[in-house]
């Protein structure tokens, strides 16, 4: 069973930047394709990017020109490069795998 796990999360002023890691574990990592999802309080899990295992990527249009979805196959991980955060980029972030699992989450925070 695949495990994943993110990082990368924190308090940073609008405008910044973070890097989101998630490290899997237990599935040929290669294989599938990996995702970043978000949650902010009140709202439904969506989308932000996704990379197939060809590396054919996808964007949530609110995060297309500022988020940049990679992958390092022989690591087994997943990056999301955040850049010019905004105020409603807050959210819990989850890794997934297709098909496989989802992470745990890293709250990132985008407040003055």
């Amino acid at each position: 069973q695949v495990q994943l796990v993110e990082s990368g999360g924190g308090l940073v002023q609008p405008g910044g930047s973070l890097r989101l890691s998630c490290a899997a574990s237990g599935s040929i990592f290669s294989m599938y394709t990996m995702g970043w999802y978000r949650q902010a309080p009140d709202k439904q899990r969506e989308l932000v990017a996704e990379v197939t295992y060809y590396g054919v990527t996808n964007y949530a249009d609110a995060v297309k020109g500022r988020f940049t979805i990679s992958r390092d196959n022989a690591k087994g991980t997943v990056y999301l490069q955040m850049n010019s955060l905004k105020p409603e980029d807050t959210a819990l972030y989850y890794c997934k795998q297709t098909p496989g699992g989802w992470g745990q989450g890293t709250q990132v925070t985008v407040s003055a």
